[in-house]
This record gives structure tokens, C-alpha cells and sequence, in this order.
């Protein structure tokens, strides 16, 4: 039986299990995170992204790790810190993860599987994107902003499977 995003689990920023079956039947917007990156101000724009279709059905799960550049140095609980308090955020986070290497989450390996080596992060805030039913539905480079057009319809269209 094939996988889906929804047979993996991560441990929550606040130690708990976090397991992505939670989220079956919803969109789910998974972005690498971090706190001293050039790119850091998209946490505003994942939270608007949140805020403005979560009610559809999109979840926005934020993966912090420290991965490209030392950028996401702190605890979880720092990083917490830094993300309610400068970006008011309030969609799920995960406990730091790595995610490119022989150490990356398995979710990571697995999308890299499916797709290819070019699938997986080059950076900081790059995205994936599953359908309702957990398949893979598209992935989007760190530059992509949480307002780009192409990826907002992508999403719309990931909410109406």
C-alpha cells in the first residue's frame, strides 16, 4: 500500500506526539522554518494563509530546523517564543527537525523518495503541499512567498479534492 503524509508523525514544539493522521480529510501546507533567516518575515504570511483558509481546511504545519545555515539555533521553546510573540502564530509547529541528510525526518525522506532529490528543501521556508487524502500535491522553493498566486491556487484546488 502506497504512503501518504498522513502515515508519518512528528513530536509538537510542546513535546507531544503529533501525529499527521490527525489531519486526515484536510490540506496540509508543511514548511521548514526558521527564526534568523533572510526569510523569516513568511511567518506572517503562513499565519494569514492559516488564518484565511484553515476554516476550508488547510492545516499550515511549521518544521523548524536548523539545517541551511545555523538559522534555527534556539530550543523549541525559544523558537515558540519567537513565533507568538513576533508573528503571532498560532498553526501546529513541530519539535526542530532536520529534514535533508541520512538524518531527515521521515516525511522528508519519503517525499524526496517519491519525487527526487530536487524535491527536498535547498533552504529554509520551502514547502509542501498534500492533497486531502495525504498524496503529495506539490512543492514550492523558499522563495515562494505564503501570497504567491500559483501555489494559493494549488492549495484552492488541494481544499476542493
Amino acid at each position: 500500500m502506497s504512503k501518504t503524509a498522513y502515515d508519518f508523525s512528528f513530536t509538537s514544539i510542546d513535546g507531544k506526539p503529533l501525529p499527521l493522521s490527525q489531519f486526515k480529510g484536510k490540506a496540509l501546507l508543511v514548511v521548514n522554518v526558521a527564526s534568523q533567516c533572510g526569510l523569516t518575515p513568511q511567518y506572517s504570511g503562513l499565519e494569514a494563509l492559516w488564518k484565511a483558509k484553515g476554516k476550508d481546511g488547510l492545516v499550515v504545519l511549521g518544521v523548524p530546523a536548523n539545517d541551511f545555515g545555523a538559522q534555527e539555533p534556539g530550543t523549541e521553546n525559544e523558537i515558540k517564543t519567537f513565533c507568538e510573540t513576533r508573528f503571532n502564530v498560532d498553526f501546529p509547529m513541530t519539535a526542530k527537525e532536520h529534514v535533508i541528510g541520512s538524518d531527515a525526518h521521515p516525511l522528508y525522506k519519503w517525499v524526496a523518495h517519491e519525487l527526487g532529490e530536487a524535491a527536498a528543501p535547498k533552504w529554509n521556508f520551502h514547502k509542501y503541499l498534500f492533497n486531502r487524502d495525504g498524496t503529495i500535491a506539490g512543492t514550492y522553493g523558499s522563495r515562494v512567498e505564503p501570497g504567491d498566486l500559483g501555489m494559493n491556487d494549488e492549495i484552492d484546488a488541494a481544499l476542493k479534492k
